[in-house]
């Protein structure tokens, strides 16, 4: 690549700042930004959060915005650079009218999509979310260069497909053997309504079994707290030098309940561990050719099936994940 070429990655995602330090939520975003930073001038605009984050953003160029307009207002001093490309990651509100001013002023624009926008939308908003997603999602393929982790995110419209992961040789070793004297499930990832964490929860209260759920969130909110329960804690948890990997090792099972997933990174962290996962059916797409993945439907009797038969059969089901081909 031109080392002198310019991105300029464009996101919905609230980034906190801290002794002149930033730091956002989603991994994807400091990933992102800082490989293509190896080969492109990169900058980043973003939205300011009031909510501790724990992933520092290693690059200069990063401009956040306290609203819609000065969120556009950085993007349109951009302009003044001719050799540059916009990567949009998402289709949001946010993004979609940068979509539309980077469209009036004929800029090369890509965008990443990540998960399956009409689930999320609906699972926040209802039936008129879906309507709202797809409103924007056809306004922004008639130009746009889509790029996406799951060829059905792309809804028939043509674009490159990726397998984004965060892997490195550290995660393939050193594995620990897992304490099989209690149930112990792992949640990572954000607490929002679409990641299934609430539904989880209810679900979790009328389970008739020993066990206990870590949630792991990766930034602090005083209002995860709220979420214990008897046999359930939060941790606010700042991942340095992949030391998640010590969670996971203390963990038996890796529990996902999003209803909406493209790419979940998460569980292939977790197999790389060892550990089986267990998904529920609306995103039984994400498991491909990988073992040690297990279906349960929303509900506790199905769940507590799916649980015990994979303690049962612990040992068997770890040979098989130990053939997985995952990303790095």
């Amino acid at each position: 690549m031109n080392p002198n070429k310019k991105l300029v990655i464009i996101s919905k995602e609230k980034i906190f700042k801290k002794d002149n330090s930033l730091y956002c939520d989603n991994i994807d975003i400091k990933s992102i930004s800082e490989g293509f930073s190896r080969n492109l001038k990169v900058s980043v605009i973003a939205v300011r959060s009031n909510i501790i984050r724990f992933h520092k953003i290693n690059l200069e160029q990063i401009e956040i915005a306290s609203n819609i307009f000065t969120f556009l207002f950085n993007i349109f001093k951009t302009f003044k650079n001719k050799d540059v490309n916009y990567l949009l990651i998402s289709i949001t509100p946010y993004t979609f009218f940068a979509y539309l001013l980077l469209f009036i002023f004929r800029k090369k624009i890509f965008v990443y999509l990540r998960s399956n926008g009409y689930e999320e939308y609906k699972h926040i908003f209802g039936v008129f979310g879906s309507f709202l997603y797809h409103v924007m999602f056809t306004i922004i393929s008639w130009k746009a260069n889509f790029i996406s982790c799951r060829p059905h995110l792309l809804n028939g419209k043509s674009g490159k497909i990726v397998s984004p992961s965060q892997l490195s040789n550290k995660w393939f070793h050193s594995h620990k053997k897992p304490n099989l004297n209690k149930i112990q499930l792992l949640y990572v990832g954000r607490i929002k309504v679409e990641k299934g964490i609430f539904s989880l929860l209810k679900i979790i209260k009328n389970l008739n079994m020993d066990i206990h759920l870590t949630i792991v969130s990766a930034g602090k909110n005083n209002n995860n707290h709220n979420l214990e329960q008897k046999n359930v804690s939060v941790v606010d948890f700042e991942n340095k030098d992949d030391s998640i990997i010590q969670l996971y090792d203390a963990h038996n099972i890796f529990i996902l309940p999003s209803f909406t997933e493209g790419h979940p990174q998460v569980l292939d962290e977790s197999l790389s561990r060892l550990r089986p996962v267990i998904i529920f059916e609306e995103i039984s797409h994400v498991i491909g050719n990988r073992k040690g993945v297990f279906v349960s439907e929303r509900n506790s009797t199905s769940l507590s099936k799916t649980i015990s038969h994979i303690m049962n059969n612990y040992y068997s089901i770890e040979k098989k994940i130990i053939n997985n081909t995952l990303p790095t």
